[in-house]
């Protein structure tokens, strides 16, 4: 601010007209011009009353573990062009203290400026003031506007990945994000309708009596099958608490969940919900009607993790007393180690009895960094051997329910979502549900 470089100077003067008296009066005739100037500088910036307007456009809700836009719009009703510093609250979550930005605004104008969020953990997220800062060019006097004050926006799984996903399986770009096609076995589809062949028609699809009645070669033609109930069972314990990049494996969860499921109901699938730790937490139907997956966001919104031990008798019980049908189930759990695997391995056995039962592990990326990592020393040795085990041991877990006839999916936490809807797509074309 230049009323401190200001007095600075004439501080200076003062100082030298102990030497150089003629330097006295030219130190008062400087306070005497920076008080004037002052003067005139605040006049102009306090006088107007609402000379500046300003808002924080909220979104109704975040995205979690997304980045999310905060919009900021600023209109200048001074008839003079002013600088403004904006320094907004953002919630303690972030835990963001050093957020300022500045923009140059023309007389009777209007800017808008954003910045981004990036939230971990579901919930209510607080703003507070939203601060502007306003000077002229003069830049001797500032004046403090406050606009906005406790703003609340809530924090919603993964809503972003969930468009984007959708948007690609309509769009038939699934590949690019790791989504592959897989060959079909067999005809394991409904009837649709009977058509006339054209050049590309499977031949063993001719319906001959239909082709006698018309005088016509008429082929039967087939779609996926679809109303399949299909279950997301999310494990809700502590062992889901080990974050990786911020988020939890119980995040990565929901948010995986919240996509895959949007993707089975545009597939015409029926797609339910259970969580479970000690107890039953939530229960879903499976459904397929349209605005089921705004339920499914409300229910994976709420979630509270208790960070207990799980109870897989109480979810076999719970998954055959309520789940009649032949369903999908797609199962969020992590075992860290092969004896955790053996205790549950009866109910899961048990599970995929009645079911198509996946289990989907996680992998530790931490474990991996520290493979990679050359051992220098006797203890890093020790650490890699260590961790190789671990890494091991996570294959012999897959390996171990897939011998039990329960599909396995072990994958990184971040490529969660493609490697479970992959999974999906290959149950689907090889008809074993």
């Amino acid at each position: 601010m230049r009323l401190f470089y200001a007095l600075a100077v004439i501080v200076v003067l003062f100082l030298f007209s102990y030497w150089y008296h003629i330097f006295f009066p030219l130190g008062w005739l400087c306070i005497l011009a920076l008080f004037i100037a002052l003067l005139i500088d605040s006049i102009a910036l306090f006088r107007p009353q609402d000379a500046l307007q300003a808002d924080r456009m909220l979104p109704e809700k975040f995205s979690n573990s997304d980045l999310n836009t905060v919009p900021i719009k600023v209109i200048n009703n001074y008839k003079f062009s002013v600088r403004v510093t904006a320094i907004d609250e953002i919630p303690v979550q972030f835990q963001k203290r050093d957020f300022s930005k500045e923009i140059s605004l023309a007389s009777k104008t209007t800017d808008q400026f954003e910045y981004e969020l990036r939230p971990v953990t579901r919930g209510d997220y607080r703003f507070g003031n939203l601060n502007l800062y306003v000077n002229t060019k003069w830049n001797l006097a500032v004046r403090r506007y406050t606009f906005k004050k406790d703003q609340q926006v809530k924090v919603y799984p993964s809503f972003i990945q969930m468009k984007k996903y959708a948007f690609l399986a309509i769009d038939n770009k699934l590949s690019q994000y790791g989504l592959k096609k897989i060959r079909r076995i067999g005809h394991t589809m409904e009837f649709e309708q009977i058509k006339e062949y054209v050049m590309g028609d499977d031949v063993r699809t001719i319906n001959w009596k239909a082709t006698a009645k018309a005088g016509d070669l008429m082929v039967n033609q087939y779609q996926d099958e679809k109303s399949q109930p299909i279950y997301s069972i999310i494990d809700a314990s502590r062992v889901m608490k080990m974050p990786f990049e911020g988020l939890t494996l119980l995040d990565y969860a929901i948010n995986s969940t919240l996509a895959f499921s949007n993707v089975a109901l545009k597939k015409g699938d029926k797609t339910g919900l259970l969580t479970f730790s000690n107890t039953i937490q939530n229960h879903l139907a499976a459904s397929n009607k349209k605005t089921h997956i705004n339920t499914i966001l409300e229910v994976l919104y709420s979630i509270d993790p208790q960070f207990l031990d799980s109870d897989y008798g109480r979810l076999y019980a719970e998954v055959k007393r309520k789940i009649t049908h032949r369903s999908l189930l797609l199962l969020y759990t992590n075992f860290e180690h092969i004896s955790a695997l053996q205790r549950q391995l009866p109910y899961l056995k048990a599970l995929a009895k009645k079911h198509v039962l996946v289990v989907i592990l996680f992998e530790n990326t931490e474990i991996k960094h520290l493979i990679d990592k050359p051992a220098g020393s006797t203890p890093e040795i020790y650490h890699k051997t260590i961790a190789q085990k671990m890494d091991y041991d996570k294959k012999i877990m897959a390996k171990e329910l897939e011998k039990n006839g329960i599909q396995t999916v072990l994958t990184r936490p971040e490529d969660l979502t493609v490697n479970t809807i992959n999974k999906y797509l290959e149950i689907k074309a090889r008809g074993m549900l």
